[in-house]
């Protein structure tokens, strides 16, 4: 599918995208499923500054696991962890957007007055009604996933909740919540079919091969794969050995439509989206 040139006001950033954007991932938990993601206080001006030097647009800060039969943390402990990171951050490379990867409303705010400049939400704005009109005060892109009506702990019991067809029903969610998210005021927004986050094996392949059905919902579309399930389970390996997996999907992913690849592997992914080009992307 052909790319669409987009661009975002990021809390008084303009990032224009000429070709698919990189968001390299940054993890401030001690519990998230990638190993490599996590860091430590000391170690953040160095791993963005890697990140931005390999080619990063974005770095996402997460301070909570969302990873299958993770419970949700308080507002406040979430803080505690993703603050100094975007902070940190935001001193290494002033230009760098952030995003915050976060359900929470109070979080959204502290972080986007830590230097933070997008808000990514799994929860489509349901575990906080606060969140998206918060969103829409901060003036700031907001990134809508899919989920079922489910937290992360309970949310591999809802695969069978999209009847016969995954991809109308993901699409149906996703363009239900872009107007309701429009007419609140948010002005960009992101979609995020949600692969790993309430779906079997056979479901997230199945979104994969029909990625571009959601570019007729006129925003960019963010393919989060990287060292997923989906990629290293069917391979019966680890997530630690499911780089070049991830790569290959995530080239499936840009001839797809994808416009954002969110990835833990930031040069890797770089190096994909430059041969996509190349293939006449």
């Amino acid at each position: 599918m052909p790319f669409e040139p987009f661009s975002l006001n990021c809390n008084g950033y303009f990032l224009r995208a000429e070709r698919p954007l990189v968001m390299g991932i940054l993890n401030a938990t001690p519990d998230s499923f990638h190993a490599g993601s996590r860091v430590q206080a000391q170690q953040v001006g160095g791993a963005a500054g890697a990140m931005v030097e390999a080619g990063a647009a974005i770095i996402d800060v997460g301070g909570m696991s969302s990873r299958p039969g993770a419970d949700l943390i308080t507002a406040a402990e979430e803080q505690e962890r993703v603050l100094p990171v975007i902070e940190a951050v935001r001193a290494a490379d002033p230009e760098v957007v952030i995003s915050c990867d976060t359900v929470y409303a109070a979080t959204a705010r502290a972080a986007v007055a830590a230097g933070a400049g997008m808000i990514n939400d799994i929860s489509a704005g349901r575990f906080d009604p606060e969140l998206l009109p918060t969103v829409a005060a901060l003036r700031v892109p907001y990134v809508l996933m899919h989920m079922p009506d489910a937290t992360p702990a309970t949310m591999q019991q809802h695969t069978q909740d999209y009847g016969e067809d995954v991809v109308t029903h993901v699409w149906d969610f996703l363009a239900e919540h872009l107007v309701r998210i429009r007419n609140l005021g948010v002005l960009d927004i992101l979609v995020d079919p949600g692969f790993g986050f309430g779906k079997n094996q056979a479901q997230n392949y199945t979104l994969l091969k029909n990625l571009h059905a959601f570019q007729y919902l006129g925003v960019p579309v963010l393919a989060g794969m990287s060292r997923k399930g989906m990629v290293y389970k069917p391979l019966k390996i680890g997530p630690e050995e499911s780089l070049s997996a991830t790569a290959a999907l995530n080239l499936y992913a840009l001839q797809q439509g994808a416009s954002v690849l969110r990835v833990h592997d930031v040069r890797e992914a770089v190096q994909v989206v430059k041969l996509w080009q190349l293939l006449g992307g």
